[in-house]
């Protein structure tokens, strides 16, 4: 039984990379997608963020578009990952709070909606990063062996 144990534990420690480099490659992509989408049809989200009685529909929804396609490429590629989820997070919960309030009842509602799973993905990549297999990887590796002390 010991040996199954280290056996698994072992094949799960190779495979650390899979759950963040599998989370980025799609939130990144759907924000990508829905940004893009988004600012092709301005004048449809301007509208419908007007009929949301967000301030501002004109500003917001070019801001948040945007922040949608520019945020979801650095997710993609993992360049600064803990910083673009910021975005993604308030987007998306003014989203429940707007567009998603009248099918929001109680929590299991909540739980239901695409917009707080991409929340929790969001979330999970801004407390833990984007992985090994990332940007940011490569630029800590950099970082920390700018920082070690020359050998003398």
């Amino acid at each position: 039984m010991t040996s199954l144990r280290r056996l698994i534990l072992r094949v799960c420690a190779s495979l650390r990379w899979l759950p963040p480099t599998v989370t980025r490659l799609t939130l990144g992509w759907v924000f990508i997608e829905s940004g893009w989408g988004k600012l092709h049809n301005l004048s449809k989200v301007i509208d419908f963020f007007r009929s949301l009685g967000i301030p501002a529909p004109e500003i917001q929804a070019r801001f948040s578009s945007s922040m949608e396609l520019l945020c979801g490429v650095l997710i993609l590629l993992g360049l600064c990952t803990r910083l673009a989820s910021l975005p993604l997070i308030v987007i998306m919960t003014v989203a429940i709070v707007t567009a998603r309030r009248s099918d929001l009842n109680g929590i299991s509602d909540l739980f239901g909606f695409i917009e707080y799973l991409y929340i929790a993905l969001a979330l999970w990549l801004a407390a833990y990063g984007a992985g090994p297999i990332s940007l940011d990887a490569i630029v800590a590796k950099r970082m920390d062996r700018d920082e070690r002390p020359a050998a003398r």
